[in-house]
């Protein structure tokens, strides 16, 4: 092959109580990355869009870049060359995997362009190294799922473990994202360091109801299980109108609402698309109520990951 263009889609990140074990990719939005073979040797950034002109343009800087430097060392073939553009979708600092969708995409189209020498798990490390530069840890709660796809869990990173487990074929997702921006960096930041033993104990116990939740289609252990008493309490004060946004969400059917990510974004599962559209206007509602304006995306849990759109010869 000589030209590759690849989607990887958003993700939500946490999901509540997981924080950085658990992930699920939706629909969309996406990144789209494009890769040409050439001659010289090294990558070469030809084009990003949608960045309004803020992403690095130096392949060792950039998270859509950097994977392919480290794919190739592995390979033991530094001296190839392409051309790489990156077609930006989402949101920077969304909360919605922006960085992870564009590690992913990347990482797959190369791999693909060089006729495909490693599974999708295996590519899995070299995507996380896509968001160390991005936010300064190589978190796989947004790669993961952005790249194979499903709801992902975590259970190690020293040695890296990590598995997918079935959801309800009729739960969705509201992602709702208002017009502001938080730093993930910063977000990561201001999280405390120890936590106490009634809320370790009370978080177990709602990772452990999610995940049982999912699995049984237990709509009901699902929306008690999605209560974080360690990652919410200290993000939500980034967000404007969080509480408000959060009731609005449940009041019209969900079955919980929480930060995607690291916010600003925040997103719900609901049972239905009744339900899943009515929980996404009344959340866009109340932010419009304090003057946040803010796009909307619904979705079932996208089980397929990172796809190939095109391919030439």
């Amino acid at each position: 092959m000589n030209y590759i263009k690849a989607f990887a889609p958003a993700t939500v990140a946490n999901v509540a109580c997981g924080f950085d074990i658990f992930g699920f990719a939706i629909e969309e939005p996406g990144d789209t990355v494009e890769i040409w073979r050439r001659d010289e040797p090294g990558i070469v950034i030809k084009e990003i869009t949608g960045d309004e002109g803020r992403l690095p343009r130096i392949a060792e800087k950039n998270a859509v870049t950097v994977v392919m430097i480290h794919l190739l060392k592995h390979l033991g073939m530094t001296d190839f060359g392409c051309e790489v553009a990156l077609h930006k979708n989402m949101p920077l600092g969304s909360g919605m995997g922006s960085s992870a969708a564009s590690a992913v995409a990347g990482v797959v189209a190369l791999n693909e362009l060089l006729g495909a020498p490693l599974s999708r798990q295996e590519l899995l490390p070299f995507a996380m190294e896509g968001e160390r530069i991005a936010s300064g840890s190589a978190h796989a709660d947004n790669v993961g799922p952005s790249l194979l796809g499903g709801f992902v869990v975590i259970r190690s990173y020293t040695p890296l473990d990590i598995f997918t487990i079935p959801v309800p074929t009729d739960l969705y997702c509201t992602l709702v994202h208002p017009d502001i921006e938080i730093n993930t960096k910063d977000a990561r930041y201001i999280l405390r360091d120890e936590v106490s033993l009634k809320n370790t104990i009370a978080q177990m116990g709602n990772v452990a109801g999610l995940v049982a939740g999912l699995m049984k289609a237990d709509y009901g252990l699902i929306s008690r299980s999605m209560v974080d008493v360690i990652i919410e309490p200290v993000r939500s004060i980034l967000i404007p109108e969080f509480k408000e946004v959060k009731r609005a969400a449940i009041e019209n059917g969900a079955l919980g609402c929480s930060i995607s990510g690291s916010g600003p974004s925040m997103f719900a599962l609901s049972q239905g698309m009744d339900n899943v559209r009515k929980a996404g206007i009344a959340m866009q509602d109340t932010f419009a109520r304090v003057g946040i304006e803010s796009s909307m995306h619904l979705s079932a849990i996208n089980q397929g990951g990172a796809t190939i759109l095109e391919k030439k010869g």
